[in-house]
This record gives structure tokens, sequence and C-alpha cells, in this order.
């Protein structure tokens, strides 16, 4: 086995804790489903929000769906102006024996935006 990065992103309407958890879960599972990942393979998962989204941490997402074990962590992105806004973004460390160009990035909502290149490869956004 190998550690790989599996890349996601979702956008919320608006900041409140219920927004931010049901976003980030489905996120989660969203990209738990495309890559067969099981939780005793994840090794950590960082992730970021950006400035305007401060209602809850999006890790506490992963910690209700069973997380408990898995080493997580959030951050604050960048304020560049003009650019997405209420944007959830995560970074998943996986040990599997699947090849890098195998991984796939999941871009949900208005996150599609970032990587059209990779959002073709997953499930159809929302």
């Amino acid at each position: 086995m190998i550690l790989r990065g599996i890349r996601g992103a979702t956008t919320v309407e608006v900041d409140t804790p219920e927004a931010i958890l049901e976003a980030t879960e489905e996120l989660v599972r969203e990209i738990v489903a495309e890559n067969g990942v099981i939780v005793e393979d994840v090794a950590s998962a960082l992730f970021t929000v950006t400035p305007d989204l401060h209602a809850e941490f999006p890790a506490a997402a992963a910690r209700r769906m069973g997380w408990t074990m898995v080493p997580l962590l959030n951050f604050t992105e960048i304020g560049v102006p003009g650019k997405l806004e209420r944007c959830i973004r995560v970074l998943v460390h996986v040990n599997t024996d699947r090849a890098q160009h195998e991984m796939i990035h999941v871009y949900l909502r208005k996150a599609v935006s970032l990587r059209p290149d990779l959002v073709s490869r997953s499930t159809t956004p929302q």
C-alpha cells in the first residue's frame, strides 16, 4: 500500500452549523463511495473553509460519520477577492493499492468550477 491524496470541495449557501455539516458529510460520503475508501485506511484529512465560514468545523462532520480515530485538522483558506465563496475543501490521505490516476476527486455544488477537468471523472455534481 502507498499513501495517496484525494481532493474534494463543495459549497454552502449560508454559514450555519447545519449547512456546513450537511455539505461536508455529503462531500466525504461521495469521496468514500467513489474511491472505495474504508475508514481504517484513512491516514488523515485536512479541511479548509473560506474566511466567510466560521459557524462550525467541517471535521465535525467526519467525526459524526465515525472517523473518531482519524487525525483531522481545520484551516481557513486565503481570502482571495473575487474567488469562490462559502467553500469547504478537503484533502483526504488514504493508504491504498490504487495508482494516483485512479483516485477520484470530488467537486460538488458551486465547487465544480474549481476543477472542471476533474469533475467529469467524478459523480454528477449537484
